[in-house]
């Protein structure tokens, strides 16, 4: 039993999101456990900003690949996309 509750805590569930400033920002990748793991490696590969909420990790991994967030997700990724900027544009 154990091991099973620590494999479902490793299963990390990660989206990805990009923000052009034109429409709202758009899902364009998501998954769970290796693939999870992998959006993750790839983000700080890369330098990209990674914020962990698991709510809203859940509610936009729903979002098909591609599609831009609902507008019931607005608000929640607006607070994202603020402490992003704010971590980007801190002095190094």
């Amino acid at each position: 039993m154990n091991a099973e509750v620590k494999e479902k805590k490793e299963a990390k569930l990660a989206v990805a999101l990009q923000y052009d400033r034109k429409g709202a920002p758009r899902v364009t990748a998501k998954g769970k456990g290796a693939i999870g793991k992998k959006i993750i490696e790839v983000a700080k590969a890369n330098d990209i900003p990674i914020e962990e909420n698991e709510v809203l990790a859940g509610a936009l991994s729903n979002v098909d690949l591609g599609d831009e967030i609902p507008v019931e997700l607005y608000k929640a990724v607006a607070e994202v996309l603020v402490f992003v900027l704010k971590l980007t544009r801190a002095p190094h």
